[in-house]
């Protein structure tokens, strides 16, 4: 009896002899899996890898301005309401209405019933019954007297920073009592106050009356 058991433990012992690469091997692995797991940062839900296009937040009758480097307000931006969207800091605008005030020249007012601001705050677009005024302008020293402006379309897009406003939807130009009409759109610089239309370009043009309010 004592030989069997004898026989046994040695068996066993060597069993484990075998064993033991595998052994060692399986808990390298099982440590190896541990480390890298400690050190892997935890998965990030699917919400969380994408950021939705939802707003964090909404102003109502909300404004945005905008200086240049001598304090003097060189874009103001309202809106009937903002919407600003966290993912990529951009802004929808109902009823948007940018005002562009050029060194010593008339404030234009362009505006629209729907309007998206980039997050860079450089470009916004305006949809949808989009229009340029220009008040008109007395003569000064330096500028002769120029008449109202109007220009209408479907769609502007405002180049904030080049003071640029152009569009490539069929526009109508009202200057005084001239009325001019391009299939391709144009290209309304601000700082000159000038606009240039592509396509086929027709209308009617027609003087001032002298002593007459343009």
């Amino acid at each position: 009896m004592e030989l069997n058991t004898q026989k046994i433990k040695l068996g066993i012992w060597r069993t484990s002899l075998r064993l033991m690469p595998l052994i060692l091997m399986g808990t390298l692995t099982l440590v190896t899996f541990w480390l890298v797991k400690k050190n892997t940062p935890a998965e990030k839900s699917a919400i969380e890898r994408v950021r939705l296009h939802v707003p964090d937040y909404i102003i109502t009758n909300g404004a945005l301005s905008a200086l240049d480097e001598f304090g003097n307000t060189k874009y103001r931006v309202l809106g009937k309401k903002v919407i600003h969207y966290d993912d990529d800091a951009s802004i929808d605008i109902e009823t948007p209405r940018i005002r562009l005030f050029p060194p010593a020249k008339s404030p234009i007012t362009v505006k629209a019933d729907m309007g998206h601001l980039d997050g860079d705050l450089t470009i916004l677009d305006l949809m949808d019954n989009a229009e340029i005024y220009r008040p008109p302008q007395a003569a000064s020293a330096t500028e002769p007297a120029r008449p109202r402006m109007l220009a209408r379309s479907s769609y502007f897009k405002v180049l904030i920073n080049d003071d640029i406003i152009e569009t490539d939807k069929p526009i109508t130009l009202e200057q005084g009592f001239s009325v001019i009409q391009a299939t391709d759109g144009g290209i309304f610089n601000n700082i000159e106050q000038s606009m240039v239309l592509s396509g086929q370009v027709r209308g009617r043009i027609e003087r001032e009356q002298q002593g007459g309010q343009p």
